[in-house]
């Protein structure tokens, strides 16, 4: 009898344990599931996300080709592509941020900062988007200023241009948005209040979550990754802060609180408002002072790029001479180098940094070697610190910049 009892006990544990190991697996192909449908959902977005500003790109490319348009017209057909392409080159560097991050690799360039500073270029930033729907865009500081925070000045921006950005993209026109300066005990609390869409109560949860978004449908109303508010969420943790976000439901706004502490206690008394819609320095035009008589060396194996840099600097008064090997430019430095060269990293043969060992291995460059810039796709912070190490005197990393290309030659 007893045998019997302890037989069917055994199978009762038996069966309990296929159970709990049935429900388990169920579990599991469920989480697989929606990880598969995320990855899907992430995918079509991305697509959508690239393919959308190549539209407007293309298609206005073509019509310059084309058609002899008004001055007007083209100044606006050339805003558009350089709108578009800027949208392409944020999505990218968000995505290499994320993989960085994820992979341990992301670091911080931190010295004591000033958030007033921070916060008012983040505002400038976005100052003319908020233009464009009619949203009031107001900051409030302390009467008097915090301390500073210890952090990276341009990744802080980067937080608080996100959490702007997003603000001004769920507030429909003629909405406001208030930013507040305040000191919570030992941190410095920064909120981003807007009349917005607002956050259901179910995603709020999920808001800082990386890929996800809200609506995620082929319908959805607002475009993106979902990439920008778990930036924000990575930045502020690896300062040692902390980010939330608050919402009475939809269509009733929502609050985003970052905290971060303070290098040392500060007192404050009541805020003042600050108009964010200040006039700014304008930095569309090249920089003054001529390339005239500095003969520049240019090696890069694209042809377009070449015959871009080369046009854009023979119109600055620059001697050019462009070359897309490494082989041809060390022959021409060891035969007469010039005042500059401009080389490209990633090249067939020899890459950038085995053409400057070379070069500055030379004979003719013991006493007076050739400045150098690197001018590479490869933009990461440890491929700027890789070139810097590697002898080049300066860092510029494609899509470039032309006013800062031709800044950087001036200063050699």
């Amino acid at each position: 009898m007893k045998s019997i009892v302890l037989s069917i006990c055994d199978r009762i544990a038996i069966a309990l344990e296929r159970s709990d190991l049935v429900s388990s697996l169920q579990q599991q192909t469920e989480e697989l599931k929606r990880a598969n449908r995320l990855k899907d959902e992430f995918l079509a977005a991305l697509s959508h996300e690239l393919r959308t500003p190549l539209n407007p790109i293309l298609g206005w490319t073509k019509v310059l080709q084309t058609q002899n348009l008004a001055v007007p017209k083209t100044k606006e057909a050339l805003s558009t592509i350089e709108r578009n392409v800027k949208q392409q080159i944020a999505l990218v560097d968000d995505l290499l941020d994320i993989s960085r991050i994820v992979q341990g690799q992301f670091q911080l360039a931190s010295q004591p900062v000033d958030l007033e500073t921070i916060l008012n270029a983040a505002g400038e930033s976005v100052r003319f988007a908020a233009i464009a729907k009619c949203i009031t865009l107001e900051y409030h500081y302390p009467a008097d200023s915090l301390s500073q925070v210890m952090g990276d000045e341009l990744r802080l921006q980067q937080v608080f241009w996100n959490l702007l950005a997003n603000a001004i993209k769920f507030t429909p026109h003629n909405g406001r948005i208030d930013v507040w300066l305040e000191q919570v005990q030992n941190n410095a609390q920064i909120s981003i209040t807007d009349t917005g869409i607002g956050i259901a109560a179910e995603f709020l949860p999920h808001v800082f979550d990386r890929f996800r978004q809200a609506d995620g449908s082929s319908t959805r109303q607002y475009g993106g990754l979902g990439l920008g508010l778990a930036l924000v969420k990575h930045l502020v943790e690896l300062h040692g802060g902390t980010v939330s976000a608050e919402s009475p439901g939809a269509a009733k706004g929502a609050t985003f609180k970052v905290n971060l502490p303070l290098l040392e206690s500060a007192s404050f008394n009541s805020p003042a408002t600050v108009n964010s819609q200040q006039p700014q320095p304008d930095s569309s035009s090249f920089p003054s002072g001529s390339l005239t008589e500095i003969w520049v060396l240019v090696v890069d194996d694209e042809p377009d790029n070449l015959d871009l840099i080369d046009f854009v600097l023979t119109q600055e008064g620059a001697i050019i001479t462009a070359v897309t090997s490494s082989a041809e430019a060390l022959t021409i430095v060891a035969e007469n180098p010039p005042d500059i060269l401009i080389s490209d990293i990633g090249m067939p043969g020899m890459d950038g940094y085995e053409l400057l060992r070379q070069v500055r291995a030379l004979p003719s460059q013991q006493h007076k070697p050739v400045k150098a810039i690197a001018l590479t796709a490869f933009a990461q912070q440890e491929d700027r610190e890789k070139a810097i190490n590697a002898g080049f005197q300066a860092y510029l990393s494609k899509p470039i910049n032309l006013i800062d290309l031709v800044a950087a030659i001036a200063e050699q």
